[in-house]
């Protein structure tokens, strides 16, 4: 599996992948916008300072979504999805693994961080699993319901 950067047809795709307000919210926070079209969704990925990847498979086919940005001296992880047919398959924690290389490398930084849904126990589990720990996030969290985990 390889990361690239994400193009528009892809990003079509990554649509597809949700069919209801709550799993947004659960992906990418209460402040993205749902119903979207390509254009909302596209704006609401912040493309702009966020750098944006797919997760590639051995048959070209885009498995995995993430980004990455710099926060709080952090490389931070954000809207991290797995395509629906191919959850269950470990493939998170290779997105994982690459985000943080690629993005710890291209930020100068030590640490990565990221948010979850504090009900979301599967994603939970996975990032604990790739060593992240729950911290206390040092500002107002920006959404009520989730965790901040870092892994140094």
């Amino acid at each position: 599996m390889k990361l690239m950067a994400v193009t528009t047809q892809q990003l079509k795709h990554l649509m597809s992948w949700f069919d209801n307000q709550q799993q947004i919210i659960d992906w990418a926070g209460p402040d993205f916008r749902y119903p979207f079209d390509q254009a909302s969704f596209t704006q609401d990925l912040m493309l702009d300072t966020h750098a944006s990847f797919a997760l590639i498979a051995d048959d070209s086919s885009m498995v995995a979504f993430g980004q990455y940005y710099q926060r709080l001296g952090k490389c931070h992880l954000a809207r991290l999805v797995v395509k629906p047919s191919a959850r269950g398959q470990g493939i998170v924690a290779q997105l994982l693994t690459l985000l943080c290389t690629k993005g710890l490398k291209e930020l100068a930084l030590t640490d990565c961080s990221l948010f979850v849904m504090a009900h979301n126990n599967k994603a939970i589990n996975v990032y604990l699993a790739a060593g992240f720990i729950v911290e206390s996030y040092p500002l107002a969290l920006p959404c009520e319901q989730c965790l901040y985990l870092v892994k140094t």
